[in-house]
């Protein structure tokens, strides 16, 4: 038999078929693996029927007609398995290992099908990140980059062995740093987060767009004086890379939020003593003396009244605008 992903029930061989086979219905371990098999089964597949699991054997009864409308959904071409008292169909060993191993090719033919299916293009979009990311990870930790074809649970595993290896290599007395993000999250609630994730980087993209707007406008702006139309060449090849360092693109994932330790969340002031050790210098020691005022309060400018000429021969009296005088008090 198959190795079987990670978060079942682990590897299964035909031993061990076997052995569960001859336990019977009434085995809580025989129903569990059912259970299992159908689990994955219908996570590959859109199936109305399902199967739970028994704690004892009072409940094989129970399990057994479960077990019969599921195998009518399936089809199941074996006639011991669909025919007769539904609470006698699995009253023998080879009866139960029949249908183990029907449930089991069910799930190799289902997974078969799920691999050669085209994926959706936003599956397709989330499975290259997951890639990229195993492959970032991968060279962080100096692995040769995995190819292609090799299973994402088997590179998982490596990629944990080859963590653990490092951690072991530390120092003593080094403690690890705890991850930012502790809580188990539901399929739901990381869906919201990959929500309000894609809100922040349109909002983050929207900015940087922004600024390399404004760039280009006061790059533009330099080439007015006459210098700059004599040196406009050197210029733009000068400034050119930094307006192409960077994608307008986000890349902040949420594998980038799974990375996080704690220090992420500690904002040190930039006023700090800890932080104005490295980047104090003389010149802040310098005072500025007496400046002009410059004005720029517009509460402290009064509004201009109109003053009035003598009236003229052919014309009336032309209103003239001035500023009114400021009285003593």
């Amino acid at each position: 038999m198959e190795q079987r992903p990670a978060g079942s029930l682990g590897p299964l061989s035909e031993e061990t078929f076997v052995r569960l086979a001859e336990a019977g219905v009434r085995s809580p371990e025989f129903t569990a693996l059912c259970a299992q098999l159908v689990a994955e089964l219908r996570a590959l597949c859109p199936l109305e029927e399902d199967l739970s699991p028994t704690s004892g054997p009072e409940d094989a009864e129970t399990f057994q007609i479960e077990l019969s409308g599921l195998l009518q959904e399936l089809h199941c071409p074996y006639p011991a398995l669909t025919t007769g008292d539904v609470t006698a169909r699995l009253g023998s060993a080879h009866s139960c290992l029949q249908l183990l191993c029907f449930l089991s090719s069910e799930l190799q033919a289902a997974r078969l099908l799920s691999w050669k299916r085209p994926p959706s293009p936003q599956q397709g979009e989330g499975a290259d990140a997951a890639r990229r990311e195993l492959r970032l990870i991968s060279q962080a930790l100096g692995r040769p980059e995995p190819a292609p074809t090799c299973p994402v649970p088997q590179l998982l595993e490596d990629i944990k062995s080859k963590a653990a290896e490092a951690l072991s290599a530390l120092p003593p007395g080094h403690q690890e740093m705890a991850p930012l993000l502790r809580a188990s999250l539901t399929a739901q609630q990381w869906e919201a987060l990959e929500g309000i994730r894609r809100a922040l980087c349109a909002e983050y993209e929207c900015r940087k767009r922004m600024m390399i707007t404004r760039f280009n406008v006061t790059l533009q702006s330099f080439h007015w004086s006459e210098r700059a139309k004599a040196r406009g060449a050197a210029l733009l090849a000068a400034l050119s890379p930094l307006r192409q360092a960077e994608s307008v693109a986000s890349g902040v994932t949420l594998a980038r939020l799974l990375a996080a330790r704690e220090d992420a969340s500690r904002i040190v002031s930039a006023s700090s003593g800890l932080c104005r050790h490295r980047t104090s210098c003389a010149i802040n020691k310098v005072l500025m003396g007496g400046v002009p005022d410059r004005g720029g309060r517009p509460n402290e400018i009064e509004p201009p009244m109109p003053t009035w000429e003598k009236r003229r021969e052919g014309g009336g009296g032309q209103p003239r605008w001035g500023r009114r005088s400021k009285k003593k008090k």
